[in-house]
């Protein structure tokens, strides 16, 4: 029996805490004798706004629209009201649509709609109590208006500083993605630079036994064919995910790592601390395509690292490269339960994860990386082993 998960549970509390507030208004309404109906629509324009789902919601439902409209079918009510000399109630559910309305502009609309958005929603907010007191300059209207402008201020500065959060994130993730790609175009400039040298050679020793062996061709040939199909592969697999210039400056060469580099990465991971072990399949040959194996490695290395970063209580981790049909499963699993005594500013922002994930998927492979049952963590990556 499964539990649900505590975002589900916070999203059904406020979900119900607004249906609720708002049916408190509507009963209040009521019982002050005003039309049930004018008060309704405003509030089912707010309710439909706050809770349409978002994979059923129309293309023309923008994050402008739904906190616009909304707002203005209030302040009109409001409006109107003070216009025809009439008090009309305003409640609790009034009053957390529209910061709520306040904080979904702030934080989602586009930089100039959020102001529009946001200025209405709070005009929107502070109009309720002279709505209800029919007077601007009342006393206790003022002080309703201060205390609506400073929950007004909260709303906009907590949403304000996510949006920045949101912000950094996207930068941090993009120039994450840019320096794997860049990473990328090294390694594939070493796959495609080793198998094309192997060409030249080859061609160059064809020319010899031209003349002096020319019944010992056909084993040269067929290895620069071979050498030939494998560099075009490499690059057919990896240059799709090179979309963008990288500028003039040609990024730093790193070594791209492979099987055996896995082996050495295991051997210096371990520790009195640290039991590691590696299960590999005899099925896995050293033969797979360079970028392959400098995928694993990738994999692994960041595996390691993150058990160092997030999970330093770990005592056993298990590194298992083994075949899947055609093709090649890395997997690294610990059993640590979240110790670390490494400082906040060492554990990394979660960032080599998205890199990683985009080098997995630009070879056509699957990462997936998540909590084990019970405690521990798992990443687990699926990559095409066809061998060279």
């Amino acid at each position: 029996m499964s539990s649900a998960s505590p975002q589900g549970c916070v999203r059904g509390f406020g979900v119900g805490a607004l249906l609720a507030a708002s049916f408190l208004d509507l009963a209040y309404a009521s019982s002050m004798g005003s039309h049930t109906v004018t008060v309704a629509l405003p509030l089912a324009a707010g309710l439909a706004a706050l809770l349409w789902p978002a994979a059923r919601r129309p293309r023309w439902l923008t994050v402008p629209v739904r906190t616009a409209v909304p707002a203005l079918c209030f302040l009109l009510y409001s409006v109107g009201s003070v216009a025809a000399h009439r008090r009309e109630p305003f409640g609790p559910g009034e009053a957390m649509l529209l910061l709520c309305l306040l904080f979904v502009a702030v934080r989602h609309a586009p930089p100039r709609w959020a102001l529009v958005c946001g200025a209405l929603d709070i005009a929107a907010f502070l109009a309720m109590p002279v709505r209800l007191f029919q007077m601007w300059l009342d006393e206790g209207v003022l002080s309703l208006m201060l205390v609506g402008l400073a929950l007004a201020g909260l709303v906009t500065g907590l949403a304000g500083y996510l949006r920045s959060m949101d912000y950094r994130r996207a930068v941090a993730i993009a120039e994450t993605r840019r320096a794997e790609r860049l990473a990328i175009a090294a390694d594939l400039h070493d796959f495609v630079a080793h198998h094309v040298t192997g060409i030249l050679v080859q061609t160059r020793m064809a020319r010899m036994l031209e003349a002096s062996r020319p019944g010992a061709l056909d084993p040269v040939l067929a290895g620069i064919e071979r050498a030939a199909t494998e560099a075009l592969a490499s690059m057919r697999r990896t240059v799709g995910v090179l979309r963008e210039s990288d500028g003039p400056q040609p990024p730093e060469r790193r070594p791209g790592g492979d099987l055996a580099g896995v082996e050495e990465l295991v051997e210096g991971f371990a520790s009195p601390a640290h039991n590691v072990t590696l299960l590999r399949d005899p099925a896995v040959s050293d033969d797979l395509p360079h970028e392959v194996q400098a995928a694993a490695f990738r994999v692994v290395q960041e595996a390691l690292t993150n058990v160092r970063r997030h999970a330093a209580d770990a005592t056993e981790i298990t590194v298992g490269l083994r075949r899947d049909g055609d093709r090649l499963e890395v997997s690294v699993v610990d059993d640590g339960r979240g110790g670390t005594q490494l400082p906040d500013a060492a554990r990394g922002g979660g960032f080599g994860l998205v890199g990683l994930k985009e080098r997995v998927t630009a070879l056509g492979g699957e990462l997936h990386a998540g909590p084990r049952p019970g405690h521990g963590w798992e990443i687990r990556a699926l990559l095409p082993a066809l061998e060279s």
